[in-house]
């Protein structure tokens, strides 16, 4: 039997033609370029007879259009020689990129007679070496777009020249988190992701991408889940109504310069939120009116512990975000929203575990005077009254002392017997010793937390991104001062000689006798000063008002550091009510150090430069003829 002959399957053929036509057809192609090469290439007629068209064959091979005949573009370029050809629109190949092109604001810039307007050629370059896209040499590749773009967006000239509104574009774009994907290859936003490729419009334009309104839409293209819930919150709600002043993507995150959440540049990152993101709309006068939006959340914010350690630097205190959302932020009448009444115990569970429903009863933004609870606002009050008044009779009672005593009784004093005298005893000096470090310490980390912009507070707040270094010192010198306190109690306890002392610190009746004495004295009523006992009012004073100062200070401290169990047995009020009262009470004690104690152990003309009883135990000599009679009794 003779085998069949195998048949070709018309298929086949047809793939067998095809593919032959093909290589005629690119042959004929090639030579129809390798001739007009022959003038228009390097070395050809045409550069010897000062024609502009010369190629670089080499990159003509490499580009986009290598394939295509030359009098596809140019018509009339197969006869020759020839006389000037007609080049052909890119249109024609290109008719959806050309139809938006004709659109844009580019295209109605050259209609308008504006030379600078780039053209096709001026982003992806001369037809004669154009790349495609994905080529890392193409001008329009994702890399090179910012450069691209550039050419006009950073020109300062053009951008004067045209009224551009964004002056440095690229140089914002390249600085940002997408420029850095991008250049690692990674699939992120560039120029025509957002702005459009052909069809690029004014932002101003409702139909450009990245008109007010559409910007979510633009940024959904890759953060889908992201907008789909900013799209359910209140800000998207109102954005897609048109409200201009509802915040979209670029509102918040930037245009240009967009950072990640963890950079400290970043407007959403933590410490910045409060005043460069949310403050720009809740702080502004004129969207709270309009809008009818409650003054005051900003500062009030910012008053707060929160807010003032956030303002030193910390990261990790509560921002706007952390209570109200990020994307999905809500009413708070509305029962899905974090700060609803309902789920306060849990946003504020998320960092004070244990939290119960106590934190909802009252305001959460409270500025002084304004809705607090009765007993914060009087509170305040009472201390503002009582430092006002306590610090004025200080100010009035040492100055009358200081002038007093440089008209007429500095030389006795001098005269005074210089025989050593001891009057405080060890254990009192290591006791004064500790409490005045850690008293320096406690106001100057305490006050760094009130006003973090400072310039002296800066040194210790420079670490809070890292380490609370002002927490730390503020604890740590609150546990050395009642160290202090304790031993000195122990010491009372346990010295036959200290338990005296204390017994002339106690109030008695001779006090106001040496009072009234020593204000007749002040004001001149009497010609010589009153004979000081061995403990006179000054010191009583001074002590009993520490003694009084600590306990308060422990009290509201404590609650204040153990504020997490508090907010789980008491109302929120109480957290700010022993806030208030802590910060009054130091700023009470701290302007009672400087104006009552520094007066009497540096100030004083009867111990300038210094009473050094606190170092070496004996009193000053002044101080002793000062007592007079009454020394004899130490």
């Amino acid at each position: 039997m003779h085998a069949r002959k195998a048949r070709t399957p018309p298929l086949a053929g047809s793939v067998a033609v095809a593919t032959i036509l093909s290589v005629v057809l690119a042959g004929t192609v090639q030579s129809a370029q390798i001739e007009c090469l022959d003038c228009h290439g390097p070395g050809g007629d045409a550069g010897e007879s000062g024609l502009e068209y010369q190629l670089d064959d080499r990159a003509w091979r490499a580009s986009v259009h290598a394939d295509l005949d030359c009098d596809g573009c140019h018509e009339g370029a197969g006869d020759y020689p020839h006389d000037e050809v007609v080049t052909t629109s890119c249109s024609d190949c290109h008719d959806d990129a050309a139809a938006g092109y004709a659109k844009s604001v580019h295209a109605r810039a050259r209609t308008n007679g504006t030379s600078d307007a780039p053209t096709c050629a001026a982003c992806h370059g001369s037809a004669h070496v154009t790349l495609p896209p994905g080529d890392p040499e193409s001008p329009v590749n994702p890399r090179n777009l910012p450069k691209t773009c550039g050419n006009c967006h950073s020109n300062p000239e053009l951008v004067k020249k045209y009224g551009i509104p964004v002056a440095r574009p690229v140089a914002a774009y390249r600085a940002s988190v997408h420029s850095r994907l991008v250049q690692e290859g990674t699939d992120a936003a560039t120029c025509t992701d957002c702005h459009g490729g052909h069809a690029i419009v004014s932002g101003g334009d409702p139909a450009s991408p990245v008109f007010h309104r559409n910007v979510p839409k633009t940024c959904g293209r890759c953060h889908e889940s992201i907008v789909e819930t900013y799209l359910a919150s209140v800000h998207g709600k109102a954005a897609a109504r048109g409200v201009r002043e509802a915040p979209v993507c670029t509102d918040c995150h930037g245009e240009h310069r967009i950072l990640s959440p963890r950079e400290r540049s970043s407007p959403v990152y933590a410490t910045n939120i409060p005043k460069m993101t949310c403050g720009r709309c809740h702080g502004d006068l004129r969207v709270t009116e309009k809008f009818g939006i409650p003054v005051g959340r900003i500062e009030s914010y910012e008053d707060s512990y929160h807010g003032l350690a956030s303002r030193g630097g910390r990261s990790t205190v509560a921002n706007c975000a952390s209570c109200h959302g990020v994307h999905d932020i809500l009413p708070s009448s509305d029962p899905r929203s974090h700060v609803h009444p309902d789920n306060l115990s849990n946003t504020c569970g998320a960092c004070h575990p244990g939290a119960g429903t106590t934190v909802a009863q009252g305001p959460v933004h409270v500025l002084p005077g304004r809705l607090a609870h009765p007993a914060v606002t009087y509170a305040r009050l009472i201390y503002l009254w009582v430092i006002f008044i306590t610090i004025g009779l200080m100010v009035l009672h040492n100055g009358l002392d200081f002038v007093r005593k440089l008209r007429g009784g500095l030389q006795r004093h001098a005269d005074a017997p210089s025989d050593a005298e001891l009057r405080m005893t060890a254990g009192f000096r290591i006791c004064h010793a500790m409490l005045m470090v850690s008293f320096v310490v406690l106001v100057y980390s305490g006050f760094a937390l009130k006003y973090p912009e400072s310039w002296w507070a800066q040194p210790i707040l420079r670490w809070e991104q890292w380490l609370d270094v002002r927490g730390i010192a503020h604890r740590a010198a609150a546990i050395v001062l009642l160290a202090a306190v304790l031993g000195h109690a122990v010491h009372l306890i346990s010295n036959r000689r200290a338990r005296r002392c204390i017994r002339q610190m106690l109030p008695a009746t001779e006090d106001a006798v040496e009072l009234r004495e020593r204000v007749a004295y002040l004001l001149g009523r009497r010609s010589e000063p009153p004979a000081t006992p061995a403990v006179g009012y000054p010191e009583k004073v001074e002590y009993w008002a520490l003694l009084w100062g600590v306990l308060v200070m422990t009290v509201t401290g404590s609650i204040l550091w153990y504020e997490n169990f508090f907010l789980a047995i008491a109302p929120k009020w109480v957290i700010d009510l022993a806030t208030v009262i802590h910060f009054y009470e130091a700023v009470l004690a701290t302007c009672a150090i400087v104006v009552w104690h520094f007066y009497f152990v540096i100030f004083d003309p009867v111990v300038y430069p210094m009473d050094m009883a606190w170092w070496s135990g004996e009193s000053a000599p002044g101080r002793r003829w000062e007592r007079g009679k009454g020394d004899q009794h130490v």
